[in-house]
């Protein structure tokens, strides 16, 4: 998020790299190692680059610092590392950060609005035994750090129908799938800052079947991100090319023009719970 900034900044001043390593007498690659993220910045540093942008705002320059300073600590989701795939691990990092969320699924629960009984009966048997306990882990911090943000972001989840009436755990315990869907119901209702909508069946095809997405949305004028899990998180996939990143967000308002209302969806989401009870 830094380095998209700082970059933003220097082309909106119109300087070229050789401009301002020529003012703040740096070695010549020293800019292109900073904004490629193979060299971490001071603060003095950050100091000088922002005076030579011409950023004179106090609240700026502090967020700029407070980025920085993140991004020399090690991120909450590194411990995760020894099980979870790296792709999957950069799309964590990106959410953290996200403002607007919006994730289409076709086959599983978000994995932000899974419960921990659901998040573990439905990666039991899809990943190795002994990677379980993390990704449930990891799916159910990544809960909470949207939860505690001082901001939250802003969530729009499409789900299709398929996803609710899989009665996963039906073998272990068949209360686990009833409860996940009302908890889902619960939490729309509870909180403003999301919206779950439900694709019908009746809906007949769409493009939602192509597979699912999740689109990230940032303040401060950053890139969006895309991101497309193909099931297995060394296959993970993160564009920030514009027009794909702009065919998806197309698709995703089409769901959203096919899919239930809101008030529909909670009502859909309730009745199927009550069935499977």
């Amino acid at each position: 998020m830094l380095r998209s900034e700082l970059i933003r900044l220097r082309k909106e001043s119109g300087l070229t790299h050789e401009e301002v390593v020529s003012e703040l007498e740096w070695s010549p690659s020293k800019l292109i190692r900073i904004e490629g993220g193979r060299s971490s910045l001071t603060s003095a540093d950050l100091d000088a680059l922002l005076i030579r942008y011409g950023i004179s705002s106090e609240d700026t320059r502090e967020r700029l610092q407070t980025l920085n300073r993140g991004a020399r600590e090690p991120a909450w989701w590194a411990r995760y590392g020894g099980d979870i795939g790296r792709g999957y691990l950069e799309f964590v990092g990106f959410e953290t950060g996200a403002s607007f969320i919006r994730q289409y699924e076709n086959a599983f629960v978000p994995g932000t609005l899974q419960t921990p009984e659901y998040a573990e009966a439905v990666t039991v048997g899809l990943a190795d035994p002994i990677q379980v306990a993390s990704v449930v882990a990891l799916r159910l911090r990544r809960q909470s750090e949207l939860a505690t943000r001082s901001v939250p972001p802003r969530r729009d989840y499409v789900m299709d129908e398929a996803v609710i009436r899989r009665h996963v755990g039906m073998s272990t315990d068949p209360a686990i799938m009833p409860n996940q869907i009302r908890s889902i119901a619960d939490k729309a209702e509870a909180d403003d800052s999301v919206t779950v909508r439900v694709m019908p069946f009746a809906a007949g095809a769409h493009r939602g079947l192509l597979g699912a997405f999740t689109l990230l949305e940032f303040d401060e004028g950053l890139p969006d991100v895309l991101y497309i899990d193909a099931g297995r998180g060394e296959h993970a996939v993160m564009f920030q090319s514009d027009d794909v990143v702009a065919d998806y967000r197309s698709d995703f308002a089409v769901l959203l023009e096919d899919a239930l209302p809101a008030d529909r969806s909670i009502y859909l989401l309730r009745s199927v719970a009550e069935e499977m009870s």
